[in-house]
């Protein structure tokens, strides 16, 4: 070891170069074998190399050549049509070759446990383990924990879809990519990051809680740490898009998270740099007890919460999984149709196809006597029934009281009445934590539940 250190001291002294000149070249944690990059934009490869190192990357026929400061580097090449295997190589005082690469689409996955729940553990994850073989779809695991402080790398490994690396992956994201991917035929790439029981505010920076006045109540808690260590450090990757499915921690204080999840949202549009690119997620799914009486739910309006969100942020979807859930378990098992839901939304909201990608959404109620008619949009081929009669209705009059309804189909609308309420003044749907309800579109995607009404909610703060 002193001859070692004599030696570069000599070659330092003799050849006017530091011992800090002979450090490696390393790229961030997001480049590996196996890896999937972004399609048809530039795409950053960056990583750590002594300081006024000189750093060339290429792949195809591209060539690009940097200089390192303060230990950083990072180069941009001209954007790629979907394809491969190729090999990325890059260059400095030694040379990394990172082979298998594929050019296609990435997608973000994200949340708390649902999303968390590996395809293993999915009501049919064990059989389609063993049919999960596929090239063209690439997986990357971001390894769980929180920082105080923006994080700037992370540690993982690409690899290609197989039984022996799909078991502990999500299995919502599994389901979404596999969907995708069939259609498409293009390569696609899932960034796993994910925590289970975790708060919305935790994935999103401190900077975005304090500029929302109405979100700044976070700061005092549990914030960003998440965002920190598992998001930020994702950033300079190319994506085309992000999933999520989150917001039980939320529920408590759903009324709150009509601003928090779009600020969440609008936070990593604005740090991605890619300006308003998709972002789709899955609502609650129906948990505890069925109840047959009308009456207040925190996860009603943390569906409210999420249908507004979707309603008025660009290029946002959501996935209704009404028929999925599970009164005794906040983890349904049945993840493919989240999944294969959320890639309807894709290809409508992020490819532009000319489908039908989410079931019936309330549009307006108008009163005829003593019924109620609602009007929805998203009727794709008609409104139906998926029993013999519709569920889940409830209406009041002016004393606000609410009783279970009469619901039918007329046409592209549901009327709605109660011998009880002479004169209706509003309507919900689905208004439980565990909705029992029924009212499809014919292309086979179920209603989400909804309410007329602006009455006070159970988690709206009280105003003087």
């Amino acid at each position: 070891m002193l001859r070692s250190a004599v030696f570069l001291l000599i070659a330092s002294l003799c050849f006017g170069v530091t011992p800090f000149a002979l450090a490696e070249v390393k790229p961030h944690g997001l480049f590996s074998d196996n890896m999937l990059l972004q399609r048809e934009i530039p795409i950053n490869v960056w990583g750590t190399a002594a300081n006024d190192e000189k750093v060339t990357v290429a792949i195809n026929d591209q060539t690009v050549s940097t200089v390192a400061k303060d230990g950083k580097w990072l180069v941009q090449l001209k954007p790629l049509t979907a394809g491969g295997p190729t090999t990325l190589t890059i260059t400095g005082s030694n040379t990394i070759e990172l082979k298998n690469v594929l050019i296609g689409d990435v997608w973000i996955c994200s949340g708390q446990s649902n999303m968390e729940m590996t395809l293993n553990n999915c009501a049919t994850g064990p059989a389609d383990v063993k049919q999960s073989t596929n090239a063209k779809l690439r997986l990357y695991n971001v390894p769980r924990h929180g920082k105080p402080e923006p994080q700037d790398d992370v540690v993982g490994t690409w690899s290609e879809c197989n039984p022996q690396t799909t078991p502990n992956f999500s299995g919502v994201a599994y389901y979404f990519g596999r969907a995708l991917q069939a259609k498409l035929d293009v390569p696609i790439g899932l960034i796993n990051t994910n925590v289970g029981g975790t708060p919305a505010e935790a994935w999103t920076s401190q900077q975005a809680l304090e500029a929302e006045p109405a979100t700044a109540v976070y700061l005092k808690r549990r914030h960003s740490d998440l965002y920190n260590a598992m998001i930020h450090p994702l950033q300079n990757y190319g994506i085309r898009g992000a999933i999520w499915y989150q917001g039980e921690s939320n529920a408590g204080e759903a009324y709150l998270y009509r601003k928090l999840f779009p600020t969440m949202i609008t936070n990593w549009r604005a740090a991605w740099k890619q300006g308003d690119f998709p972002f789709l997620f899955v609502q609650l799914a129906p948990y505890e007890k069925i109840v047959d009486a009308p009456g207040p739910s925190r996860w009603a309006e943390l569906r409210e919460a999420q249908l507004l969100t979707a309603q008025n942020l660009p290029k946002t979807g959501m996935a209704v999984i009404t028929d999925v859930g599970d009164e005794k378990d906040i983890h349904p098992k049945r993840k493919q149709p989240a999944g294969e839901r959320l890639a309807l939304a894709a290809r409508a909201i992020a490819y532009g196809e000319k489908i039908e990608y989410s079931g019936p959404v309330y549009q307006s109620m108008s009163v005829d006597g003593a019924n109620a008619v609602i009007k929805f949009t998203h009727l794709g081929q008609g409104l139906k029934s998926e029993g013999d009669q519709l569920t889940g209705f409830t209406i009041a009059g002016e004393d606000k009281a609410f009783h279970n309804a009469r619901a039918k189909i007329e046409g592209d609308t549901v009327v709605v009445s109660s011998p009880d309420v002479a004169k209706p003044v509003a309507v919900r749907y689905g208004w439980n934590q565990y909705p029992v309800v029924n009212l499809w579109n014919k292309d086979g995607l179920p209603a989400t539940p909804f309410r007329t009404d602006d009455f006070l909610g159970v988690t709206q703060p009280k105003t003087k």
